[in-house]
């Protein structure tokens, strides 16, 4: 099941952040993108839309008199760089406000909220791996390509500051995002953190030794004073 989303912000940077990040979230699809608010309500007539991404601030119309026009409203999520329109924007009932510039982690955060309000409003139960999303495979922008990597195939994930190397049998994907923005999306039965810069694929983990980890290819990892404990509680449960 996918949500169908429509982008409404007069800035394109907006929309190619938004898209970007959609990208990389299994359940959105992005059905359309609109300049301006008038514009929007005449594509809102003529397709279905689950889900809008909705700017305040836009020529004629801005986004939350829009809002105030539709009889049948879709889900929102305000993105806005003004937080002085928050208060207002939940007495409209949307399901997240994100304040430019937002991080990936927090974009994810809203999504999975916005997810949860859609089904509960389907008469069919959601799984809740559709709620914390386990894609088998994600999309991984590298050198201006998006890359299809099945979760299977990396071996561990190597963060370089505000960049991450996606390490797998080929050698790595090096990609502009957060370890941190990988460790929210990625099933947390498979993958694990074990240093700041280091997150694991547990089934390629051959033997823990120490303070240390040695993967089936014989790369020896760190584990981080922070995350020894977690770690421990990993090799307690078996």
């Amino acid at each position: 099941m996918k949500m169908r989303c429509l982008i409404i912000d007069d800035e394109p940077l907006a929309h190619d952040v938004i898209r970007t990040y959609a990208e990389d979230v299994p359940f959105l699809e992005i059905c359309g993108q609109c300049y301006r608010a008038t514009e929007a309500l005449d594509f809102l007539s003529r397709h279905p839309v689950d889900l809008i991404f909705l700017d305040i601030r836009m020529p004629r119309l801005t986004g939350l008199d829009l809002l105030k026009t539709l009889t049948r409203k879709p889900l929102v999520i305000i993105t806005s760089a003004y937080e002085e329109y928050a208060l207002e924007s939940f007495d409209l009932d949307v399901s997240d406000y994100l304040l430019k510039p937002f991080r990936f982690d927090r974009f994810l955060k809203a999504v999975n909220r916005a997810l949860a309000d859609f089904a509960r409003q389907e008469p069919v139960p959601i799984s809740p791996a559709l709620v914390s999303p386990a894609p088998a495979q994600i999309y991984i922008k590298s050198d201006k390509k998006q890359v299809l990597v099945t979760l299977d195939e990396i071996y561990y994930l190597e963060s370089l500051g505000n960049y991450v190397k996606v390490w797998r049998e080929t050698g790595f994907l090096l990609t502009p995002r957060t370890l941190s923005s990988f460790e929210s999306q990625l099933p947390a039965d498979a993958f694990i953190r074990i240093h700041k810069s280091y997150l694991l694929n547990k089934p390629y983990v051959q033997f823990i030794e120490g303070n240390s980890i040695v993967l089936r290819n014989g790369k020896r990892l760190p584990v981080g004073k922070n995350y020894r404990q977690v770690v421990q509680n990993w090799i307690a449960q078996g």
